[in-house]
């Protein structure tokens, strides 16, 4: 269908007030449908120029108890709309398994934009990228190691559609046709920055269709030059990019020139990596081309308005294909208006200025955010052994992936008695991504994919205990190679040339860890730590973990994030939501413990330190 025909009818806002950009009056809700249409080269509501002003946020990284908090501060930056992905990941744990409950309720957090007076521009993905555990694919989708992911490979097809049958039945009916916020859904993600494969494309729009996504406007997204790649004929495109607006908007109209014009990510702000700096970008640049797209009328979304969290195990990686692996951390502040914890920072501010001045509209005040608190250290005095409490194990004569014995996150353990004298290098082959080696339970080495590092020198006699505690750091989540993101031991374990055969593999999924047998009995080397805290009064905090070494942190039960001590995050966001009054209980898990750990609450981020 031509773009001119693609007309969407518009149900309107149900509750609240929409500020228009260029219209000093805001439009009052209604019930009665309108118009959305692509006209004269322009996003157009009711036959009248409407330009899109959005920030994106993911609702799994914010705590739904601070969802409207979040909303709410967008309003008052001047948006009126917001951005988000669908993570099938979270939703689709296992195939045909559904969970759309408490934070993975994203119908409620688009209806919470809608009550706020905000549109919402819905990404659906499949594939969502946002430094996100692989792309937002379940693991598993790798099960079959012949399954190629991101192509029309029906293995890979077949279950995305499924997907995408049940997603509508959560989000099609709060399409704005339908009297929902959601203005525009996008078809696939970047895809021109993968391949070109236009059946692929096709094949992907048609499933949005099927699914119901016909009463809001389906459009792709590309960095600029990958536009002809990854974008289909009969629908608009937006454009992502940092740095000057200028350059990508003409080389957008050398593909597009009837427009409409939209940048769909303005990257105003940066991720992280462990063992990198915290990100510091330039607050002065994006805010100056922010308001030149606002004063030529392009519509413009802002990534990110507010990073959030990547809680638990859910951060992605890079990798170049050609051997580097950079894994991201839990936070994800991304040098963002709002900053991890949905406090403004000066670029808020300015940002809110320039919307401010380019749309002649007066934004709400700025809400109020509780002060965050202070911890006193505490003491983590029980502990429980990794060793003296492993799973059943599964037998194999071959090494397995994580995903081949049915795991998706957490870390796994291989272990085999050597049946001979044996002197070498131990090569673990496709380790993703991090392991250490023991041999009779001492630990004799570390191998990091980070450092590019795949072996280590062994010397072990007949009948010694091997054992490699391997760690799924984060699948990488974008790039040509992404698809054989396997986790765990991918190939084989060759000693001295030799493969190594006949393994015990423990999955350790590290769910109900409080379930542990914890005692005051000394624990080193792989080791649960548990202590806690009381409270009077809940506010936001962030628990320093600088005084471990390598894990992940439980608080309440709930898995915050990661711990490493090559920085940059030195402690990880508790959000006042998932703290109690009375006692608290924090869990640590250390590969590399010891006795007398100490925690803290700080009331600011930890996100500036270069490492250890």
């Amino acid at each position: 269908m031509t773009l001119a025909r693609n007309r969407i009818a518009l149900g309107a806002i149900l509750s609240g007030l929409l500020l228009l950009p260029g219209n000093a009056r805001p439009l009052q809700a209604q019930t009665a449908p309108h118009m959305f249409a692509v006209a004269n080269g322009k996003f157009t509501l009711d036959g009248k120029p409407f330009q899109v002003i959005s920030g994106e946020m993911h609702y799994p990284r914010i705590p739904r108890a601070y969802w409207r908090d979040r909303l709410r501060m967008a309003r008052a930056m001047g948006l009126n709309t917001i951005t988000t992905y669908v993570f099938w990941n979270v939703h689709e744990p296992q195939p045909g398994v559904y969970d759309f409950t408490g934070n993975n309720d994203v119908a409620e957090f688009i209806r919470e934009a809608q009550q706020e007076g905000l549109y919402v521009i819905l990404r659906p993905g499949p594939y969502v990228c946002a430094e996100w555990e692989f792309g937002g694919y379940p693991a598993w989708l790798l099960k079959d190691p012949t399954t190629v992911v991101r192509t029309t490979d029906p293995k890979f097809m077949q279950p995305t559609a499924r997907w995408m049958a049940r997603l509508g039945k959560e989000l099609a009916p709060l399409q704005i046709g339908n009297g929902g916020p959601i203005i525009l859904t996008q078809v696939e993600n970047e895809y021109g920055s993968f391949g070109k494969d236009h059946e692929y494309m096709r094949q992907n729009h048609k499933m949005l269709v099927d699914a119901g996504f016909t009463k809001s406007q389906l459009y792709t997204a590309d960095g600029p030059t990958q536009t002809p790649d990854g974008s289909l004929p009969d629908l608009p495109v937006g454009i992502n990019f940092d740095g000057n607006a200028k350059p990508a908007f003409e080389t957008l109209k050398k593909y597009r020139p009837e427009g409409p014009f939209f940048n769909s990510e303005y990257w105003a702000g940066w991720f992280d990596h462990w063992g990198s700096k915290h990100a510091r970008t330039n607050t002065e640049e994006q805010v100056a081309n922010l308001r030149w797209m606002l004063e030529q009328g392009y519509s413009v979304s802002v990534y990110m308005f507010h990073g959030g969290t990547s809680f638990g195990w859910m951060n992605g990686a890079n990798t170049d294909g050609k051997g580097s692996y950079e894994p991201d951390v839990t936070s994800y502040d991304y040098d963002s208006a709002l900053d991890e914890s949905g406090r403004p920072t000066a670029k808020y501010f300015a940002m809110r200025d320039a919307i401010a001045t380019a749309t002649g509209v007066t934004p709400p005040p700025v809400p109020e955010v509780a002060a965050a608190m202070s911890v006193p250290a505490f003491a983590l005095p029980e502990a429980a052994s990794l060793w003296e409490n492993l799973p059943l194990a599964i037998s194999s004569e071959e090494i397995k992936s994580m995903e081949e014995i049915g795991q998706a996150y957490g870390y796994i353990l291989y272990r085999t008695h050597l049946k001979a004298d044996a002197q070498g290098e131990l090569v673990l082959d496709q380790l993703h991504s991090y392991a250490q080696v023991y041999v009779n339970k001492k630990l004799v080495g570390t191998i990091d994919r980070r450092l590019r590092q795949d072996r280590i020198a062994l010397r072990a006699t007949a009948g010694a205990q091997l054992d490699i505690l391997g760690e799924n750091s984060g699948r990488v989540n974008y790039g040509k190679s992404f698809g054989g993101e396997s986790a765990g031991i991918t190939h084989q374990v060759t000693l001295a040339g030799k493969p190594l055969l006949g393994w015990e593999i423990y999955p350790l999924t590290m769910t109900h860890v409080e379930k542990l047998p914890f005692s005051k009995k000394v624990c080193e080397g792989p080791c649960f730590y548990r202590g806690g805290f009381e409270l009077t009064k809940t506010a936001d905090t962030f628990l320093d973990t600088t005084a471990f070494n390598k894990g992940q942190l439980w608080l309440n039960g709930r898995a915050l994030g990661r711990i490493w001590n090559i920085g940059p995050q030195e402690a990880l966001y508790a959000p006042a939501p998932w703290l109690v009054k009375g006692k608290n209980e924090v869990i640590v898990f250390d590969a590399k413990g010891r006795m007398g750990g100490t925690v803290r609450g700080e009331n600011h981020l930890m996100l500036g330190a270069m490492g250890k």
